[in-house]
């Protein structure tokens, strides 16, 4: 399973250890990835993701998982949650 959030796209970043002496290691900065369940009003399921705490606050932020999913591009998000947003665009019309 990748090291990516679901939501927000934000994966792994690559940096240095620095010593006293100024030597330069490789090393990896990993996002902060949770398994939560969300709640979708519109739909009126609850969808697992794997998000990061960033994506989490950004989420409640913005209102819910349904506005964010309307409110972000198509190509942060993993194909999971893309189907979830696709479910929703048609509910509306459906309806």
């Amino acid at each position: 399973m990748s090291r990516i959030c679901e939501l927000t796209g934000k994966g792994r970043q690559i940096g240095h250890n620095v010593s006293h002496a100024n030597n330069k290691t490789k090393r990896v900065f990993l996002p902060n990835l949770q398994n939560v369940t969300l709640m979708s009003d519109g739909l009126g399921r609850s969808f697992k993701f794997r998000v990061s705490t960033h994506g989490l606050r950004s989420v409640e932020h913005v209102g819910g998982l349904d506005n964010w999913l309307m409110k972000v591009a198509d190509t942060k998000l993993s194909p999971r949650a893309l189907k979830v947003k696709r479910e929703l665009a048609k509910k509306p019309a459906a309806a």
